[in-house]
């Protein structure tokens, strides 16, 4: 099956799927979160943040094979480096390196030993100031070796055999269960079958009445049946228990997968685990901040004990039957491989079946909120401690899950910057390419911020591909895309358990190499107190948006079924993040809402309030289907005052079964009375490209607000807007380009700037500096390559003025040749002194190529000129220290490598150092007999080109 990209739209939708009382508990209160407590300022706080923003690491117990003195050890390692806490999470140890392990024990998940390092763990945590987070279960989704088969995770599948007629034709039970077994990343060993029907129907079909029902020899152990003349197909519907096993689950909670569906399951397992630490270490609530799902990644389970009396207590029907014709083939993380592979349906049965599946599909996503979510989330406040929980994966509601946790989390990406060039290209044509965030990332925050949240949390920088080609500057621009989605705290992914003696580089499961080992690890902690201000700001402040987006959420599910969230295998509406990007990339903030948060929303004055957020605008992407009391609520607030934009087509049918045609005729009513406001209700086209430039051409034409313009708008220049509780404003702007400037001027709305000063604080050092505006609020910029500005306006006057250096000035000086460079290893590759003369980049010079480590360049120059001198080092593929005469003018690792060295000069010849670290990759390449680099260098999708290295320049001085 050739992969599809469907552009039809539509939003979560069915009847009577949610009341608005039923969300009304799920939404909680609609006043807005308060702030953290906060004893400083804002601005003392961001000078010098606390430790819960700063970031955190996922803290990988590989295997298990932990002891006690270096569990301490790394807490403190971490510490040093800038880290504010720790997601304790067992894993199965790299299968790949078993050899490598040094003889160590695995210690089993919940025996004595392993609460007993938890309780190590706890103590040097708290003497650090260290938070600690602790995940449910090992690996993802949670589940454990002893789940008898009732508690183990279910999935109901089609086998199906295409025949034609007249035929007799032979098949065994074994046989369909093998044609049926999806193919799942990790299947488990003991998995079961049960074949539910066995149906015998024509090819293509056109009524249910011609299926024939063979299910009164479902336990027959052989079938021979009679096919008769034309195409048939024989559709055996089979319920696989214990289909799939624990991904990487370490010793103790490996084993099938529980059922989510059963909150019986659900809380046992969880009390079980609560139970059995807190009887060694005391209630969890004195020693972890939260307890933490990872993404459910549950492989397409589906079904449960009482699914289908579920189903027809919710829908009003039974859906049994038309199970053998709403599924599709599906394969790992439950990912469609085939979508013909039942028979085809003439157009008025398929739209029948897209319609059940869509119930289907909302009737899973239910279950699921009730009785995995809300019980994890009931579980962890009962036992006194925060739920943190990134509640997607495939069957899940993508928005609403999010507002269930305490800390809903997301996740962003660097596996990408090879493969998808981040910070090189951000096309329209990808949805990846070039973006560190992923999809999901703009639900899960919009869910905090209608919930009214503030600690948005993130998975951040994953990496499984480009482990030791990962540079701090690559880091920060995917943590800045990270806060253009609206994250506010990160948990880098990860910090893997290994101890000094274990075989170079060390227990790697995942990660971007956060080791002790890497060159970059000495300039770690400049990342991280840069993260951690921002962090301190965001968590006390409230994102602004006045736009709202409506995904087309139901018409995906009834045309392709949920996908795997946050990498979907097949597009619907694939334009749609694109939408918010070209809202962001002008100057204005947005949300995503769903049809839920319609239904419980007032309308009034022109805009939609739900909790403690108001939108003027809402846009709806490619919408075909949508619930009856949703447009409704659409028509009382376009009548209230509010624009709504419909892209590339109107709602026109709802997306359930029962009662559709009545249901459809709401729909067509609501949307015709809209139209009888033409200053209010639009229909747009889908733009084929350029969607940065069409939505500043809607801004204009229709008279949508924006806080601020922007001169020439660009791919990689973003923004995004905060308020604190004092009205302050805060707007942070990023340039995710690794090579390019951005100049540009922007204009900030009056209602931002009117009587306030305007300042620029600076997330690297904590400093301050007054922003000179000029009479319309205007401003040129000039923003390096990775770099990043937060402007502020608020009532303090700041006395000293933020003057950025210029990338280039007058009396321009080039230190072109006359160039040393003095080799340090970082393990046990060639050192030593060269003369390189002109500056090169080491992966062109044969001899250095697999270099890694620190290189020191070494020159002399006479300062021919006066007055402020700044000095520019110009490409830097590393990071880079400048020392003027045995001082240090400081470390810059991203952007521009500019120095002010006024101060630094004295008469006559001046002595130049850059001290430059590299990247890893290349040196790890080269080691063919060190097992560990070879896989995540040469194997596979992991096989990597060589990188740059070095100083490369052209370094020159200037006055300015």
């Amino acid at each position: 099956m050739k992969r599809r990209t469907f552009i039809s739209g539509g939003a979560l939708a069915a009847a009577g799927w949610m009341t608005a009382g039923r969300l009304d508990m799920l939404a909680g209160s609609f006043s807005s979160t308060p702030a953290m407590k906060n004893e400083k300022g804002l601005y003392e706080q961001f000078k010098s943040p606390s430790s819960q923003y700063r970031p955190f690491v996922r803290w990988w117990w590989n295997g298990d094979k932990v002891e006690a003195g270096e569990l301490v050890r790394e807490l403190h390692l971490l510490k040093e480096a800038g880290i504010g806490g720790v997601e304790i999470n067992p894993v199965q140890f790299p299968s790949k390196f078993e050899g490598d392990d040094l003889g160590k024990p695995s210690l089993n998940w919940l025996g004595r030993e392993w609460t007993g390092m938890l309780q190590v763990v706890f103590k040097e945590a708290k003497e650090l100031d260290m938070t600690c987070d602790l995940i449910v279960g090992s690996g993802w989704p949670f589940g454990s070796e002893d789940l008898t088969a009732s508690e183990q995770a279910r999935i109901v599948v089609i086998g199906v055999k295409k025949l034609t007629g007249p035929l007799d034709y032979s098949i065994s039970r074994d046989e369909l269960f093998l044609e049926a077994d999806p193919a799942v990343s990790s299947p488990w060993a003991g998995r079961s079958y049960r074949l539910l029907s066995l149906t015998l129907a024509p090819d293509p079909v056109s009524d249910m009445q011609e299926m024939t029902d063979l299910s009164d020899r479902k336990d027959d152990q052989f079938f021979d049946l009679f096919i008769p003349e034309g195409n048939h197909a024989l559709i055996a519907l089979i319920e696989v228990t214990g289909f799939m096993e624990v991904i990487n689950g370490a010793p103790g909670a490996s084993g099938p997968v529980l059922d989510h569906f059963n909150e019986a399951v659900v809380s046992r397992f969880l009390r079980r685990m609560s139970d059995t630490i807190e009887s060694d270490t005391g209630p969890l609530a004195d020693h972890v901040r939260a307890l933490f799902t990872d993404s459910m990644e549950l492989e397409g389970s589906n079904w449960t004990g009482d699914m289908r009396d579920q189903f027809i207590r919710r829908r009003g029907y039974d859906l049994f039957p038309f199970l053998p014709l709403i599924l599709f083939k599906t394969g790992a993380m439950g990912n469609v491989t085939d979508f013909h592979y039942t028979v085809a349906a003439e157009p008025a049965l398929e739209g029948m079946i897209r319609r059940i599946r869509h119930d289907f599909e909302l009737t899973k996503a239910e279950m699921l909120e009730e009785r995995f979510l809300k019980a994890f989330a009931a579980w962890c406040s009962g036992i006194g401690v925060k739920s943190r929980m990134q509640a997607y994966g495939r069957g899940f509601f993508p928005l609403e899950s999010s507002m269930i946790a305490d800390i809903p989390e997301a996740e962003s990406w660097t596996m990408n910057w090879l493969k998808h060039r981040i910070g090189e290209e951000m096309p329209e044509s990808d949805y990846r390419r070039g973006r560190a965030y992923t999809m999901i990332n703009k639900y899960v925050s919009s869910a905090a911020h209608l919930k009214g949240r503030r600690l948005v949390s993130c998975e951040e920088m994953t990496d499984t591909y480009t482990v030791f080609n990962t540079s701090l500057e690559n880091l920060k621009i995917g943590s800045d895309q990270s806060i253009i989605s609206g994250i506010t705290h990160s948990v880098f992914h990860g910090f893997n358990y290994s101890p000094p003696e274990a075989p170079y580089p060390g227990w790697i499961r995942y990660g971007g190499y956060f080791n002790e080992k890497n060159n970059w690890w000495r300039h770690f902690h400049l990342l991280n107190e840069y993260k951690a201000r921002l962090s301190s700001l965001l968590q006390n402040c409230e994102m602004y948006a006045d736009i709202a987006i409506l995904p087309p959420t139901a018409d995906m599910w009834r045309l392709i079924g949920m996908q795997n969230e946050p990498f979907p295998s097949v597009l619907h509406a694939e334009y749609l993040s694109l939408v918010w990007e070209a809202i962001v990339k002008n100057g204005s903030g947005c949300d995503y809402i769903s049809e839920r948060i319609l239904e419980s929303a007032d309308c009034s004055n022109g805009y939609l309030h739900y909790g403690p957020r108001r939108y003027n605008t809402i846009f709806l992407v490619q919408v075909e289907s949508i619930n009856p009391v949703s447009a409704e609520r659409l028509f009382e607030f376009v009548r209230s005052g509010g624009k709504v934009f419909c892209v590339g087509t109107v709602p026109y049918q709802s997306p359930g079964w029962l009662d559709y045609k009545e249901k459809d005729e709401v729909v067509a009513t609501a949307f015709g009375k809209m139209r009888q406001f033409p200053e209010n209700f639009f229909l747009l086209e889908k733009p084929e490209k350029d969607f940065i430039g069409w939505y500043a051409t809607i801004k204009e034409a229709y008279g949508i607000s924006s806080y601020m313009s922007v001169e020439n708008p660009d791919p990689y220049l973003m923004q995004i807007r905060y308020r604190d509780d004092s009205g302050s404003d805060f707007i942070f702007i990023v340039n995710s380009s690794l090579h390019n400037s951005q100049k540009t001027r922007v204009v900030f709305n009056r209602d931002i700037y009117s009587s306030r000063h305007c300042s620029v604080w600076n997330p690297e050092t904590g400093s301050r500096g007054r922003a000179v505006l000029e009479s319309d609020g205007g401003i040129n910029l000039d923003i390096g390559p990775a770099e990043s500005l937060l402007f502020v306006f608020d009532r303090q006057k700041i006395r000293s003025e933020w003057k950025p250096l210029p990338s280039s000035g007058i009396d321009q000086h080039e230190i072109a040749e006359g160039w040393r460079a003095e080799f340090k290893h970082c393990n046990a590759g060639p050192s030593g002194e060269i003369v390189m003369g002109g500056l090169r980049d080491l992966k062109e010079m044969p001899e250095y190529v697999n270099f890694s480590g620190t290189v020191i360049y070494r020159n002399t120059f006479r300062c021919v000129t006066d007055g402020q001198i700044v000095f520019n080092l110009g490409k830097v593929y590393g990071t880079s220290e400048l020392i003027i005469n045995g001082r240090t003018c400081g470390v810059k690792w991203y952007g521009h490598r500019i120095f002010d060295i006024s101060g630094y000069l004295k008469p006559g010849e001046n002595i130049i150092e850059v001290i430059v670290t590299t990247s890893m990759g290349n040196y790890m390449k080269s080691l063919t007999d060190n097992p560990i680099a070879q896989y995540w260098t040469n194997s596979g999708n992991k096989n990597q080109p060589l990188q740059s290295m070095g100083l490369t320049g052209p370094v020159r001085y200037y006055k300015i």
